[in-house]
């Protein structure tokens, strides 16, 4: 049931002016918490974490952010229920201090960070309330690091190849020595779904079958990285979306559809728990998945073509994909599983479509997305893999039903609104 947070016209334009008072110029998102979900996600992709490290931060930063606030408006279930605020306590101060503490407790000492900081907490006047904020936000924040202390994302572990056998994940020229990557992903602890293993998709196609074939001379079609078949605008969303994590688009897309809404302080914090909790669970379910079936890559697969006992898959041995193919197995799709996720949390809250979405990233400063509903959005990173050469056309369509699968269940049974209507 979509829900109507969109708060009195005459209220919104009061908050922008106070906003635009508060912040000046620099303000170009919704509130505090948008802010530091910018913040929280640039810093992730500044130390060189991975889309699954930056899903994992990104929902620990958001839930710290929630809870935070969430102890001072009360309007939802906690995630945690052991921190408490006087109600009189800025929710401003308790958002920043949590997204901060978090920050500097796992990417610290920095002094980008800590100006940031000092430019956001310092537009807070001094008060009592701002001292119960803060020291809000940084029991918040303890509470989430000491619970994913030891949750199965460290220390690394690597996937050894198997013999050579048709449709089994042989390592691809990107890889190490050591061997598949993220392999101890699948045991991490998921922040708002019971297990990844109670996500088990249904097996990938038969090497022998139709739907093989045609996924498979669709990806080595237009997915080569000489391809003719590949119009400009799918290579500039494979291009993109190589640079671009979900972590990195749907934070943009929540935080403008946010501002958009004029919604509060506390249903931003709350969407925003919600989004980041989906794309990690996703991503832990979809690893899961991935060495389940231990899938081959296109790029593999088009090199061993004639092994496979399909006649209709003929092999390329000179076949190269457009964008360089992760070092991991191909079913289901990190990319679409994650996006699928955030999709299905914002679209039940926010609705599916009529909204006005541009994303952008620094990687790739010439492309500029535009969107009107998160459909479009999954569309096009599920050709983003198919036209980048790394995925088959299955792989996107079973991580878009595994993420949709985990937002789902993400959104249906935490953070619940106190009085829920659903």
């Amino acid at each position: 049931m979509k829900k109507n947070y969109r708060k009195p016209a005459t209220f919104r334009l009061l908050s922008m002016l106070m906003v635009s008072v508060l912040f000046g110029s620099a303000a170009a998102t919704a509130d505090i918490v948008s802010d530091w979900n910018a913040i929280a996600v640039n810093t992730a992709v500044a130390n060189k974490q991975n889309p699954f490290a930056q899903a994992r931060y990104a929902a620990i930063v958001q839930l710290a952010v929630f809870e935070a606030v969430n102890a001072i408006t009360g309007e939802y279930q906690p995630y945690l229920g052991t921190i408490t605020a006087p109600p009189s306590a800025s929710a401003d101060a308790a958002a920043i201090q949590a997204a901060y503490h978090v920050l500097n407790f796992y990417f610290g000492p920095s002094a980008t960070l800590d100006a940031q900081y000092a430019n956001s907490i310092g537009q807070i006047s001094n008060s009592q309330a701002k001292i119960d904020g803060i020291a809000t936000g940084d029991a918040a924040a303890s509470a989430m690091i000491s619970l994913r202390a030891n949750d199965g994302s460290s220390p690394p572990q690597f996937k050894v190849p198997g013999p050579v056998v048709p449709g089994e994940w042989q390592a691809t020229p990107n890889c190490s020595p050591a061997g598949g990557i993220a392999f101890q992903w699948q045991n991490v602890i998921p922040f708002g779904i019971q297990s990844a293993s109670s996500f088990l998709l249904g097996p990938p196609p038969a090497l022998t079958s139709n739907e093989y074939a045609k996924t498979y001379n669709e990806v080595m079609t237009v997915g080569s990285v000489n391809s003719t078949e590949r119009p400009q605008d799918r290579s500039n969303v494979a291009l993109f979306y190589a640079a671009a994590s979900p972590t990195q688009a749907f934070n943009q897309a929540a935080v403008q559809v946010a501002e958009q809404q004029g919604v509060s302080l506390s249903v931003n914090a709350h969407v925003l728990a919600l989004v980041n909790m989906a794309i990690s669970d996703s991503l832990v379910a979809s690893f899961f998945n991935k060495y389940h079936y231990n899938l081959w890559r296109p790029e593999t697969a088009i090199h061993a073509g004639e092994t496979d006992g399909n006649p209709r898959t003929e092999a390329d041995p000179n076949y190269v994909p457009f964008i360089t193919t992760p070092c991991f197995p191909s079913y289901p799709s990190n990319h679409g599983s994650a996006a699928n996720a955030a999709a299905e949390v914002l679209r039940r809250i926010y609705g599916e479509a009529a909204h006005s979405i541009t994303l952008t990233n620094p990687t790739v400063p010439s492309i500029v997305l535009q969107y009107t509903s998160f459909k479009q959005i999954t569309d096009d990173i599920s050709d983003a893999r198919v036209y980048g050469g790394i995925h088959f056309r299955t792989d996107q369509e079973a991580g878009a039903d595994l993420g949709r699968a985990v937002g789902t269940a993400v959104y249906k049974n935490n953070l619940r609104p106190v009085h829920d209507d659903d």
